[in-house]
């Protein structure tokens, strides 16, 4: 248990030394000669890079952050950051503005008057796009950070890192999935009250398979429980709750939410849009 602690702790570093010099997984995988799973499973803390290949990252570090050494990973998240150069605390929300939303003060006032209503771990039911009648689990922790909800996910070990906007009656999320190097976007419906137990929307994202297929479904979000005090802390249990095959077993699926989920478009399972049938045309 410790040593599956230390290696999903490595994993938030990596992806902190990752982001803060802007390299992309595929990047740090070409870069090091390995398969851009191997970077992957390092960066979801499903492995541990062997000493040679830590040894390997942390040259490719000290190429931008001179003076950097394999020792500089036993360093704790905050004294890393610092290390990296990366501002910690209210800053980090800084992030966001990334976005250029013209209406980012706003979802910044509705976050501090309701923000904490949101707090917590999620699971979502989703429609699985390649095999109708199957639903798919992503473990979601959603985090007041800096004056914005910030969002974390997992499915079947594959991380996203976005945010949580609210505005209106509405949440709207957008989310990077560095595995792959594109966005994840959802619109929630709120919720007036003091906590929440269920939100619903849909969600729009790039299909895992070869033409990157895009597609929308509806989901569901359903409340699984409090956050600590200890963000790291926290982070690792969302990467080993959300490292299994996030397929839902047939028959787990309520009917209620099988009612609610179930739509034919068309007599497709899900929305879709097939690279085979896009009229995008350049000269």
């Amino acid at each position: 248990m410790i040593g599956a602690a230390l290696t999903e702790s490595f994993a938030h570093k990596l992806t902190q030394a990752l982001k803060a010099h802007s390299i992309s997984r595929t990047r740090l995988a070409a870069d090091k000669g390995v398969d851009n799973s191997v970077v992957a499973r390092w960066a979801s803390g499903a492995t541990r890079p062997s000493a040679h290949n830590l040894a390997a990252l942390s040259a490719a570090v000290a190429r931008m952050r001179p003076g950097f050494s394999a020792l500089d990973w036993d360093r704790d998240l905050e004294d890393l950051a610092r290390r990296l150069g990366v501002e910690t605390g209210p800053q980090v929300a800084n992030a966001a503005a990334g976005l250029s939303l013209a209406l980012l003060e706003r979802a910044r006032a509705a976050t501090a008057l309701r923000g904490r209503t949101y707090e917590g771990f999620y699971r979502s039911t989703r429609p699985y796009p390649r095999v109708p009648g199957r639903y798919v689990h992503d473990e979601v922790r959603v985090r007041l950070s800096g004056g914005l909800l910030s969002l974390r996910m997992f499915t079947g070990g594959v991380p996203v890192d976005g945010w949580v906007l609210p505005l209106g009656a509405q949440l709207f999320v957008v989310g990077d999935e560095m595995t792959s190097g594109s966005l994840v976007f959802a619109v929630l419906h709120g919720v007036a009250g003091r906590s929440v137990r269920v939100l619903d929307g849909l969600t729009l994202f790039s299909s895992l398979d070869v033409g990157r297929t895009l597609t929308a479904t509806p989901m569901i979000l359903t409340w699984t429980g409090e956050l600590s005090d200890d963000p790291v802390a926290d982070d690792i249990r969302l990467a080993q709750l959300g490292r299994g095959d996030p397929v839902a077993p047939e028959g787990s699926v309520s009917e209620e939410i099988r009612r609610h989920l179930d739509r034919d478009i068309g007599g497709d399972w899900v929305l879709s849009l097939p690279l085979a049938l896009s009229m995008a045309r350049g000269e």
